[in-house]
Formats: C-alpha cells, structure tokens, sequence
C-alpha cells in the first residue's frame, strides 16, 4: 500500500523535493505540498484505492505524511 501511495503522491503533491528524500512520516505540507495539491491528492486516493474519504476525514492532518494517509486508508477500507 505505501508503494502506491508515495507513487500518488508523486504524481499529484508537487512537492519541492523529491519523495525518495521523505521518510513516511515526514510533512509532505512541509515539503512544498500546497492544499490545492493536497486535494488533487486525496481525488488520486480516492480513485486509486476505490475509498470515498468521510467527511471528518477532510483534515489537514490525515494527508500530511505517507504514514498518516496509510492510517487513514486502511481504516476506511476495514469499515468497508
């Protein structure tokens, strides 16, 4: 799942770094990750892993690391 998810990040964060510096619990915000990026992001998981994110999930928090949208995705998909 992380491979999947550094590669979706990749893709839509446009981070000013490259990920292969970042560690999973680094601040992709930190990075350079822009809250536009940020929703282009959580559309990209949202096709990607076949998940709707909830409401509450909508945070700041849930897609600032590799670990924590990994935390977040797999909650979803157990209340699935």
């Amino acid at each position: 799942m992380k491979e999947r998810i550094r590669k979706m990040i990749e893709g839509h964060a446009n981070l000013d770094v490259g990920l292969a510096e970042l560690g999973d619990g680094d601040d992709l915000y930190a990075a350079g990750m822009t809250s536009h990026a940020s929703v282009n992001l959580m559309v990209a998981l949202e096709d990607g892993f076949d998940v709707e994110f909830p409401d509450e999930m909508l945070k700041r928090e849930v897609f600032e690391s590799v670990a924590a949208i990994e935390a977040a995705l797999t909650q979803i998909q157990k209340g699935s």
